[in-house]
């Protein structure tokens, strides 16, 4: 499913980038280049509120920051998830 909302989040980029070079059908263009610079604004107050699960990201920070300007929680929260699981693992008490 992720990798769908993934794809999903490309396409916008890609078309928003597109209708800087051709005009797409119907006016679009502009529509899609403000819906994507929504998305990366929210994207970045993603990044600030959940730092704590970008930097848990097993590679440089750099890329973990540009992952989530671009896929916001579809990169972190997998991230989140792991590492609550981790976290349970380690808290329970071995028999």
């Amino acid at each position: 499913m992720f990798k769908l909302l993934k794809a999903g989040c490309i396409a916008l980029y890609a078309l928003a980038i597109a209708a800087l070079f051709v005009e797409l059908p119907m006016g679009s263009g502009p529509i899609f280049q403000r819906i994507a610079i929504v998305i990366l604004l929210a994207h970045a107050l993603e990044a600030v509120v959940a730092f704590k699960h970008v930097k848990a990201y097993q590679g440089p920070l750099a890329k973990s920051l540009c992952l989530t300007l671009l896929f916001g929680l579809l990169h972190w929260l997998p991230i989140a998830k792991a590492s609550n699981a981790a976290k349970a693992k380690l808290a329970q008490p071995s028999t």
